[in-house]
């Protein structure tokens, strides 16, 4: 008798019956690297198949995450990560930003600190984003607190979610590159539709507030996080004075 090494119970023959962990792993080597590689790619699975997922029906999709079927698509806060990455490196070299905040403070000598907070946001926005899911989930509660949803589903919409619009703006970033024409500022407002539909299909697609109830909980999430920005910059600077 051998315990299993996931789970620790007791087992007879090849797998696990609690687990149906192997007890004979398979050796990490040059094919098992790649099969990982393989797995993550996958068109039927892994983070292609999930952007497809999420752009073609993201509310449907995340409620079957949610209820179980959790082996098809990548779990979303890797995903958001992955996006957010991508997003980062795609600005690091090619220096494209969303647009929502702008600040030029070169020439400016003595840069308050709340300015730097939003120059920081501006042009960090992959990982800003992370932080702004946090606040919209919370407003998206507020406005469907009626569902069943706790917030920590919501959440993990928030992380599909977030994560295909930052994946537009650098769609959009590369695309305005290769063009040589400003397109970027397009984005927002293709990111405050997708996100309005995805929030209000997940839901109830059949109800069209819910779309505006989306709309309105993407927006005053943004907006707060913004308020927070600010807030946090004035406590720092009164705090060095």
């Amino acid at each position: 008798m051998a315990n299993c090494r996931n789970c620790g119970v007791q087992i007879e023959g090849r797998f696990c019956s609690n687990c149906g962990s192997s007890t004979e792993p398979k050796r990490i080597d040059r094919a098992y690297i790649m099969n990982e590689i393989g797995s993550v790619l996958n068109f039927e699975r892994g983070i292609f198949y999930t952007i497809r997922e999420m752009f073609l029906r993201p509310g449907a999709t995340t409620r079957k995450f949610i209820a179980g079927d959790r082996d098809t698509i990548v779990k979303p806060i890797l995903f958001l990560i992955i996006c957010s990455l991508v997003y980062s490196a795609g600005q690091h070299f090619l220096n494209y930003e969303t647009g929502y905040i702008r600040f030029d403070t070169k020439d400016q000598v003595n840069t308050p600190i709340v300015v730097d907070i939003f120059e920081w946001f501006s042009q960090n926005y992959g990982y800003a984003n992370i932080l702004m899911t946090i606040i919209i989930a919370l407003w998206i509660r507020v406005f469907f607190r009626m569902y069943t949803y706790n917030y920590y589903e919501i959440f993990v919409l928030l992380c599909y979610v977030m994560g295909v619009s930052v994946l537009i703006y650098s769609l959009l970033g590369v695309f305005e590159n290769i063009i040589d024409m400003s397109v970027l500022h397009v984005g927002k407002f293709v990111v405050f539709v997708y996100s309005s539909w995805a929030i209000g299909q997940f839901f109830d697609g059949s109800k069209k507030m819910n779309y505006l109830k989306g709309f309105l909980s993407y927006l005053l999430g943004l907006l707060t996080s913004l308020v927070i920005l600010m807030v946090v910059g004035f406590i720092l600077q009164q705090l060095l004075r």
